[in-house]
């Protein structure tokens, strides 16, 4: 048991952070009010536990009620090599959160994952985390943060699509899956275990990326909705599958390594 590291989240810090200079004219009930939307009491509720790693992820689950059904938990493999784990991301919180105590209690909490610098702001999520900005641009540094992930001892775990499902051709679905964990798991030897979690979230998280979408907003305002979405979640039930595990090797040059992600994206949903 890792030693704990309560913590309270200071969103009015987070938020000055982000916008820098400009920090000084965002008014007081926009701060606020963000602080109630984000349901800032209930969170720190919990970060004052001060759980750490896995233990964060499965106490967080435990916090919220949420009953998670797993099938093909024998799949996970258990021949001491590291492997290539790969999600369909439909909740952008919650399941992240469900993947890192799942995975991390079969690894010992071996497991590493790419994160939003939202979820890197909690303090018990950090050891698991590798940080991506997703709220701006993208990390400049994130070829090499791949590239150290997938040499690393750690079992990799990979949300492809980059962002949390959408609504797509009338269907809640990941956007198309970047070709990076093919590419990666091809060069450092790791087979691929695909996962299905099976989830969504609210209509008002839909409707807003909808709307952003129509009035050409850049930034990614659904993100922000993701902590009022797990506060949502409490009573829930999820169902995650895992498949066996696909050789790198079966990622030939019949296909590219693009179209490969499509073909491991679509046996996901399959499953």
């Amino acid at each position: 048991m890792s030693e704990r590291q309560p913590q309270v989240l200071d969103i009015e810090q987070i938020i000055k952070a982000k916008a820098g200079k400009n920090a000084k004219y965002i008014p007081r009930f926009v701060i606020n009010w963000f602080k109630k939307f984000m349901h800032l009491d209930f969170i720190n509720t919990y970060l004052k536990e001060g759980y750490m790693g896995v233990e964060f992820c499965e106490n967080c689950v435990k916090y919220l009620n949420v009953n998670i059904e797993i099938e093909g938990l024998e799949n996970l493999p258990k021949d001491g090599r590291k492997y290539t784990f790969v999600s369909n991301h439909p909740l952008g919180a919650i399941d992240g959160v469900t993947m890192g105590w799942i995975l991390g209690k079969e690894y010992d909490g071996n497991i590493k994952y790419l994160m939003n610098e939202l979820l890197m702001n909690l303090k018990g999520m950090a050891p698991l985390g590798i940080p991506v900005n997703k709220l701006g641009g993208q990390s400049r540094n994130l070829p090499r943060l791949i590239d150290d992930l997938f040499m690393s001892d750690a079992q990799v775990l990979m949300f492809p699509s980059g962002k949390c499902s959408r609504i797509i051709d009338g269907k809640i679905q990941d956007p198309p899956w970047g070709k990076a964990f093919i590419t990666k798991s091809i060069k450092s030897g790791r087979d691929v275990v695909p996962i299905h979690f099976m989830g969504r979230n609210s209509d008002r998280f839909y409707s807003l990326d909808k709307w952003t979408k129509r009035l050409g907003i850049k930034l990614n305002l659904p993100m922000l909705t993701l902590p009022s979405e797990m506060y949502r979640s409490q009573g829930s039930t999820y169902r995650v599958i895992i498949g066996k595990p696909i050789s790198y090797e079966t990622f030939d040059k019949s296909k590219t390594h693009t179209e490969w992600a499509e073909e491991i994206r679509r046996k996901v949903y399959e499953l």
